[in-house]
């Protein structure tokens, strides 16, 4: 249904350098950045905040995708809405989910909606026909560098099919532990966007690792 998009998870990035490495994913074929923003609370980490993202899409030349780890991404929202292109949130968060997904729309966003891996599919059926994008977490949120978890690609399949079922146009995305094989495997299942992080960052040649993630 839709072309095959990756999205360098700039998480696994040198922060160091950061516009240096948004330019190198850039010129290596990415289709999006992906920010992962972490409160401590809502997932065991905290990783960075609107600054960052702030930063990130100063330099940026592709369309920032922000996922919003966080249990309140109600009251922080508007603290991104300007620096992304799409906005996702998962559907455990401590707010008012179809409320905030109209507003992150209303702010001029796609939007998204995720889960966890332990959250059954059924959680976020209801939300499917609000949504520009369903993100299936294959590891647990929190920590890069996690190995994918296969059995996930079942619920790759249901958005796929349901997808299907209700004339439905959202992307799916597939989020952790995404190299070659996995990301072959997720496009298989019926995914089209691959966030994928240390498999394209601490690769020397990140252009062919990308291109391979497309096929």
């Amino acid at each position: 249904m839709h072309p095959v998009l990756v999205a360098p998870s700039l998480l696994a990035c040198d922060f160091g350098h950061l516009h240096d490495e948004i330019r190198r994913a850039e010129a290596a074929g990415a289709d999006w950045h992906h920010l992962d923003v972490m409160d401590g609370h809502f997932v065991d980490n905290i990783s960075f905040g609107p600054a960052f993202v702030e930063a990130s899409a100063a330099a940026a030349r592709i369309p920032v995708d922000t996922h919003l780890m966080i249990s309140r991404p109600d009251h922080y929202l508007g603290r991104f809405t300007k620096t992304s292109r799409n906005i996702t949130i998962h559907v455990e968060s401590d707010c008012d989910v179809s409320a905030t997904l109209r507003a992150i729309r209303a702010a001029g966003c796609t939007c998204g909606i995720s889960l966890r891996p332990g959250t059954p599919f059924s959680a976020i059926e209801t939300h499917l026909d609000s949504v520009d994008l369903v993100l299936v977490m294959t590891v647990e949120p929190g920590f890069g560098g996690q190995a994918f978890q296969p059995a996930m690609l079942e619920k790759v399949r249901s958005a796929a099919r349901l997808r299907s079922q209700k004339n439905l146009s959202y992307r799916i995305q597939v989020d952790g532990g995404i190299n070659a094989e996995t990301g072959a495997q997720s496009v298989a299942a019926g995914a089209d966007t691959l966030v994928a992080g240390t498999s394209v960052f601490r690769e020397p040649d990140m252009a062919s690792a990308i291109a391979t993630l497309k096929g």
